[in-house]
C-alpha cells in the first residue's frame, strides 16, 4: 500500500471517527446535565442517590467494555461500533419513556444500557491509532478526542431546546432528541476503514494479560487514565446538584458544564503536538497541576464565576492527563493483544468512575460540596507521583541504553 493509500484512509477514519466522537460526547454532556436533575424531581429533594442515573450510565460503560472489545476482535472496529451505536440508541429510547411514566427504577436502567454504547465508543480515541503512522498517531488520537468539544456546544444547547418543547414533562424530549444522536452515529460509523486483523494476528494470543498489566508504563497509562477521569467525575457529577441547590438556573448550569466539556475537549486539537514536542510524561504531570489548581478554585467559593473556572481548569488538566494516558497505553500492546488490553483498560477505568460517581452522591449528602473537592487530592496526587516515577524509569533506561 502506497504512502499517499496510508495516508488518505487515515484522514478518512480520522474524520468518520472524529465526527462519532462528537455525536457520542454530545449524547453523555446532555446526559450529565439532565440525569441527576430528573433525579432530583424523582425523588422529592432525597440527595442520597441523585448521581445513581450517572452511576449506572458509568457502569453500563464498564460492563460494555470487555464485551465490545471481543465483538471488535472477531467482526472488527466498525460493527463493534455499530452494533454499541444501536443499544444506545434503544436505552435513550427507554429513558424518554421513563420519564414519561415517572419511573425511577426505569430509567436507571435505560440509562445503564445507553451507557453500554459508551464501552464501545470509548475506543473511538485507540481505533484513530490502528491504522495512523507512527509520525501522525499522537495527533491523530488527540484529534478523534477533541472532536469531543462539539460535544460541549450540541449537548448543552440540545438540553436549553429541548427541555420543554417537546413535552409538557421536563426533559422527555430531551431523551427523544439523544436516540436520534445515537442512530446518526450507528449510519456514520459505516464509513469507517479499519482492516480487521489477520489471520495471523488473530490466532496469536499474545502475551499473558498478567505480564501485560506488570508494565510500568501500562501502571502509569492507567493512573494517569482513571484518576484524571475519577477527579474529574466527581466534580462534574456533583457540580448541577451543588448549582441547584444554590439556586442557579439550568442555563446557568448547562453553560458551566457547557465550557467544562469545551475545556476536555478543545485542548486536544494542540495536545498531540505539544506531546511530541515535549513528551508524554511531562504532559500528564502539567494536567495533574491544572487539576489541583481547579479543586483550590472549587473550594474558594461558591459563585458562578467559581464553579466556571473550576471545571473549565478541570476540562483541561483531564485532557493532558487522559490523552497522555492513553498514548501511553498505544505503547504496550501488539495488535494481537489490543482487544484483551484496551478492554481490560477500559473495564477498570470505567468501574472506578462508576464507584466515584456513586460516591460523589454520597459524599454530597453527607459531608457537603467541600468534602467532595478534598476527596480529589490522593487521586491528583497519584497521578503526580507516578508521572515522576515513570520519568525517572525512562531516564535510567535512557543511560543505560546509552551507555551501551
Amino acid at each position: 500500500m502506497s504512502d499517499k493509500t496510508v495516508i488518505d484512509r487515515n484522514i478518512r477514519n480520522v474524520i468518520v471517527l472524529a465526527t462519532c466522537q462528537a455525536l457520542f460526547n454530545s449524547g453523555r454532556t446532555l446526559t450529565f446535565i439532565t440525569a441527576s436533575l430528573v433525579a432530583i424531581s424523582m425523588l422529592n429533594g432525597n440527595f442520597t442517590f441523585v448521581t445513581a442515573p450517572i452511576t449506572m450510565m458509568l457502569v453500563g460503560t464498564s460492563v460494555g467494555s470487555l464485551p465490545a472489545a471481543f465483538i471488535m476482535k472477531n467482526l472488527g472496529r466498525k460493527w463493534g461500533f455499530f452494533v454499541g451505536s444501536v443499544v444506545g440508541t434503544l436505552g435513550s429510547m427507554l429513558a424518554a419513556y421513563s420519564i414519561s411514566i415517572d419511573n425511577f427504577l426505569l430509567f436507571n436502567f435505560s440509562i445503564f444500557i445507553f451507557g453500554l454504547y459508551g464501552g464501545a465508543a470509548q475506543q473511538y480515541r485507540f481505533a484513530a491509532a490502528d491504522v495512523a503512522p507512527e509520525n501522525i498517531k499522537a495527533k491523530s488520537v488527540s484529534i478523534v478526542i477533541a472532536m469531543g468539544v462539539i460535544g460541549g456546544i450540541i449537548g448543552p444547547e440540545t438540553v436549553i431546546l429541548t427541555k420543554n418543547s417537546l413535552s409538557q414533562i421536563p426533559f422527555e424530549g430531551t431523551f427523544w432528541v439523544l436516540s436520534l444522536l445515537c442512530l446518526l452515529s450507528a449510519i456514520i460509523i459505516l464509513a469507517v476503514d479499519i482492516p480487521n486483523l489477520t489471520l495471523e494476528e488473530f490466532t496469536d494470543i499474545g502475551r499473558p494479560l498478567t505480564k501485560i498489566i506488570a508494565n510500568h508504563t501500562f501502571i502509569v497509562a492507567l493512573i494517569a487514565a482513571l484518576f484524571s477521569y475519577a477527579t474529574m467525575n466527581l466534580l462534574m457529577t456533583a457540580t448541577p446538584v451543588t448549582m441547584r441547590i444554590e439556586v442557579f438556573t439550568d442555563e446557568n448550569i448547562a453553560r458551566v458544564i457547557q465550557w467544562h466539556v469545551i475545556g476536555m475537549f478543545a485542548p486536544g486539537f494542540f495536545t498531540g503536538s505539544i506531546i511530541r514536542r515535549f513528551g508524554v510524561v511531562r504532559i500528564i504531570f502539567v494536567g495533574t497541576i491544572l487539576l489541583l489548581f481547579a479543586v483550590l478554585i472549587a473550594l474558594s467559593g461558591n459563585s458562578f464565576s467559581h464553579f466556571f473556572l473550576s471545571l473549565l481548569f478541570m476540562g483541561i488538566g483531564w485532557n493532558f492527563a487522559f490523552t497522555g494516558g492513553t498514548l501511553l497505553l498505544t505503547e504496550v500492546h501488539s495488535p494481537s493483544e489490543r482487544a484483551k488490553v484496551q478492554g481490560f483498560n477500559d473495564f477498570i477505568l470505567f468501574t472506578g468512575l462508576a464507584m466515584s460517581s456513586l460516591f460523589a452522591g454520597i459524599i454530597y449528602h453527607f459531608m457537603g460540596w467541600y468534602w467532595v473537592n478534598l476527596a480529589t487530592a490522593p487521586m491528583i496526587l497519584s497521578v503526580m507521583i507516578s508521572a515522576i516515577w515513570l520519568r525517572r524509569i525512562r531516564k535510567r533506561n535512557s543511560h543505560v541504553t546509552q551507555g551501551n
